[in-house]
């Protein structure tokens, strides 16, 4: 999978890119992920990419002539399967959303900022608008990283237990039961007796117990 994100602040994207299995996962080469400064496509010396809106009103606008250019030259050497825009008001990012992305083969993340992008932009390049949650952030580079993160952890051999992501929160429509480890008690808390049965059938029919359980306290909203 290629991941590209376009931005106009590259050096957040940097640290959490080079973190954990995202990390690893572009070492093995499951992954390539390419930052992309908006500011290299700008089309004046001063490399600006936004400027106030028309009509007036506070705030500013990310320009449409280096984004467009951006995307133009990445789709000249590939085809996307699709260009996403972070943006508060798109569709609620979910694990589905994450599933199915990350079988795809070629992605675009645009980071919005300011008060966001030139309508032209969103009418013309953007397949799917996304967001994190109902609240505003001062850009779109931490949602594209929550979104990468999601998507690049599901891909086949990135994880060293391939389960491990099958059994997440969501993946079923419900949240993850309880886990412990080691040890079996502490301080007189002790782990559930089932959990050291070595009984499967009886640890999983515990474990979707509790899960409905939990998500039934929590997200009742999920099992309706």
């Amino acid at each position: 999978m290629r991941i590209d994100i376009l931005t106009c602040l590259p050096d957040l994207l940097e640290s959490p890119l080079n973190q954990s299995i995202v990390k690893r996962a572009q070492a093995k080469n499951l992954v390539e992920i390419q930052i992309h400064n908006l500011r290299d496509y700008a089309i004046d010396k001063h490399q600006k990419t936004d400027d106030y809106p028309y009509g007036g009103g506070a705030g500013m606008v990310m320009l449409v002539e280096p984004i467009s250019r951006c995307i133009e030259s990445l789709m000249s050497q590939r085809q996307y399967d699709e260009i996403i825009y972070l943006t508060p008001d798109g569709q609620k990012f979910e694990q589905k959303t994450a599933n199915r992305l990350s079988l795809f083969k070629n992605l675009i993340l645009l980071c919005g900022h300011y008060k966001g992008v030139d309508e032209r932009i969103r009418e013309h390049y953007i397949t799917l608008e996304l967001t994190i949650g109902d609240f505003v952030l001062s850009g779109g580079e931490l949602p594209a990283m929550v979104v990468t993160d999601a998507i690049v952890r599901l891909i086949p051999n990135v994880l060293s237990d391939e389960t491990s992501a099958l059994t997440d929160s969501f993946q079923d429509g419900l949240l993850a039961p309880p886990i412990y480890s080691r040890p079996a008690e502490y301080e007189g808390m002790k782990v559930p007796d089932v959990l050291l049965s070595g009984h499967d059938a009886k640890i999983e029919t515990w474990r979707y117990e509790q899960s409905l359980k939990r998500t039934q306290e929590r997200r009742p909203d999920l099992l309706e």
